[in-house]
């Protein structure tokens, strides 16, 4: 009967591994790092003056994309009462900074670059400690994904110490060399970030590979919940922005900040530490294919909808 394989199916998501073994998940560190690296190379201390010109913004907007973004995604997690590892994936995604790819779509839907390109900057150094702690707490919240946590005893501090070698070893060391040989860093950017999210890509799909078609059925379990969380994330980046009374272009920035998240972090984190647990690498592939869908289409739609010179005047500076 269908039913009955459903529900089996949906039971074994919890425990379907994806682990794609020891080496591909050193890889895939290896290759986060060195994408990380390429990011760094392209930034600059000054991407960091809205942090000074628009403090408040810029603090807002963190409030929003560490705390607004992950409780939502919490309620969500319990309004559907999704699989733990289904939950923990969602939590770690809505607990991940702002991907670059923020600030490309951005670029594309005329939004104000500056603001997105601080607030990256800046979410992805914030969160070699925030995004440990935030899903540790974020998923104590909920029953299934606690008592899963606990199953495999996940060590938060252990994945600060992961994720600052991830995130902010190599961001500190792409920072010194745009600092110490400009030169060479611009060079070094076209081509790192581009061939190292290629390899990263790859890793996934051959570590998905190597476990067969069975995870794929378990694709149609995460899908809503994937669509769902999406669109608050992009909406609350969209709100957050309003609320802000920002002008058209920072509020398209706020929106793909939001909703916009560093998934190949999520994705080697996922590998790293819940390589037993289904749903959180399953989570973290689908959202980032459907994350890069959804902007692309935003963007463009917003590309063609120039912002007015009313709605392009900077907000106040007392914000």
């Amino acid at each position: 009967m269908l039913v009955p394989e459903i529900v089996t199916w949906v039971t074994d998501l919890d425990h379907a591994s994806t682990d794609p073994g020891t080496a591909l998940q050193n890889a895939s560190k290896v290759i986060i790092a060195f994408f990380i690296f390429g990011i760094a190379l392209d930034t600059h201390l000054a991407d960091f003056r809205d942090v000074v010109r628009r403090p408040g913004v810029i603090a807002v907007g963190l409030v929003a994309q560490y705390l607004v973004a992950p409780a939502l995604t919490l309620a969500l997690t319990l309004a559907l009462d999704v699989r733990g590892s289904v939950a923990i994936g969602m939590l770690l995604v809505a607990c991940c900074p702002a991907g670059n790819l923020s600030n490309i779509l951005t670029h594309r839907a005329r939004g104000d670059v500056a603001l997105s390109i601080s607030m990256t900057g800046t979410s992805n150094v914030l969160a070699v400690a925030v995004t440990p702690v935030a899903l540790a707490f974020w998923s104590s919240l909920n029953p299934a994904a606690d008592a899963l946590l606990t199953e495999i005893s996940l060590d938060p501090w252990e994945m600060v110490g992961e994720v600052a070698l991830l995130i902010g070893l190599p961001f500190a060391a792409g920072l010194f060399v745009a600092w110490k040989w400009p030169a060479i860093a611009a060079r070094g950017s076209r081509f790192v970030e581009p061939a190292a999210l290629a390899m990263l890509l790859l890793i996934i799909v051959g570590g998905l590979a190597t476990k067969g078609g069975t995870i794929i059925t378990y694709a149609g379990v995460v899908t809503a919940p994937i669509l769902l969380q999406n669109a608050i994330a992009l909406a609350t980046g969209y709100g957050t922005g309003r609320a802000l009374r920002l002008p058209v272009a920072g509020t398209r920035a706020m929106t793909f900040e939001l909703g916009v998240r560093n998934t190949a972090l999520a994705l080697v984190l996922a590998l790293a530490f819940f390589g037993e647990l289904g749903g959180v690498i399953l989570v973290a592939a689908l959202w980032g294919l459907w994350d890069v869908i959804t902007g692309l289409a935003l963007a463009t739609w917003w590309r063609r909808r120039t912002p007015t010179a009313e709605t392009t005047e900077e907000p106040a500076r007392s914000m």
